[in-house]
């Protein structure tokens, strides 16, 4: 073949979705289980008449929408196809070849990929023994070209939390240079008080910004679509990198539906952190060792184990979501919980 592509993509990580399979219990992916909202469903199938026609690429209602919701200036929101994208996005906005991107590891398993993809430099800093970000860890890996620092919290696939106090004594330790970005997917889980909001924290300083989604809390992951409120210059730079109508229209319209309905939808997120509180509770009552999640997942850092009890799940057909260091479960019904835990309990009677 005569043309090439690049070299470096050769070692680059594939994104790995949680498995489907049919007839099997899917718990891999941190979806929420529960269909739509009727009102919601009831947009996408009016909008979707109108798919011959171009989405607004400026996400126009969306922006005012979550303008007015957060008590922010539109120009300090960037609409995305999902936050992954604006991770991508972020990237490509902030960082020349080879400038430093912080991020701990193991998280967000994108931070390297669009690193890599935007011919950044990834800098991976472990997570403590307790399976939780180091911060202090993360402010000593800062050098002088370091551009972006993403900050998962809740961190995925751990669950584990920062708090206001050690948030902001990062926030506030941070040398001037690099954006620091507070990925809050999963924020809306979240029923600790001292979990801080993101968006509070970022209101008044210019080297703060902030992801969160529509998937996970709003129920729309197979919709794709994200925001980031950010600096005024940040946010611009994002527009200007972004793939233009990568939001869709169907993806516009249904966000609003669901912020529409929103108190329904936050009635189902309370729901679900009360099964993740007495899913973990069981987990350690059987002996397992099972970090304080504020998401919507357990994480089970079984390590050399995560294999033997991948499979047991697989053949109890329930799908978890197996990395190295170990196995996060998604939070599910009441019912699909209950038999995932017996499944839990029957690898222990191995």
């Amino acid at each position: 073949m005569t043309v090439r592509t690049r070299p470096d993509l050769e070692t680059l990580p594939g994104y790995q979705p949680g498995r489907t399979i049919p007839g099997a219990i899917k718990l891999a992916s941190n979806e929420v289980s529960l269909d739509p909202l009727p009102s919601v469903r009831g947009v996408i199938a009016e909008v979707a008449a109108g798919v011959n026609r171009y989405p607004d690429m400026g996400v126009t209602a969306l922006v005012d929408r979550l303008s007015a919701k957060f008590s922010v200036e539109p120009g300090r929101l960037a609409v995305g196809c999902g936050s992954v994208a604006l991770c991508q996005q972020l990237v490509q906005a902030m960082c020349g070849p080879g400038e430093g991107v912080v991020f701990p590891w193991r998280s967000f398993e994108a931070y390297p990929i669009v690193t890599q993809i935007g011919a950044a430099r990834a800098i991976k800093v472990p997570l403590t023994g307790a399976h939780a970000l180091d911060l202090d860890a993360m402010l000593a890996a800062i050098t002088e070209d370091t551009r972006l620092i993403f900050v998962c919290t809740p961190n995925n696939p751990t669950g584990t939390t920062l708090r206001r106090a050690e948030l902001e004594r990062f926030l506030d330790a941070v040398p001037r240079g690099p954006l620091i970005v507070l990925d809050e997917a999963y924020r809306e889980f979240a029923t600790d008080p001292d979990v801080p909001d993101g968006i509070e924290l970022a209101r008044d300083r210019d080297n703060v910004a902030v992801l969160r989604t529509f998937s996970k809390a709003y129920g729309l992951a197979g919709l794709r679509v994200g925001y980031c409120y950010a600096p005024e210059a940040v946010a611009e730079a994002m527009r200007k990198v972004c793939v233009p109508f990568s939001v869709n229209v169907i993806a516009q319209a249904a966000a609003i539906a669901s912020l529409d309905a929103e108190d329904e939808l936050m009635e189902r997120c309370r729901m679900i952190s009360g099964e993740r509180d007495r899913v973990r509770g069981e987990l350690l009552a059987m002996g397992y060792d099972v970090p304080e999640t504020q998401a919507n997942f357990v994480w089970l850092p079984l390590a050399e184990r995560g294999s033997a009890f991948n499979a047991h799940c697989l053949e109890q057909k329930l799908v978890v979501r197996q990395f190295p260091e170990g196995i996060r479960v998604t939070i599910s019904t009441p019912e699909e919980n209950d038999l995932f835990l017996a499944a839990a309990k029957g690898f222990l009677a191995r």
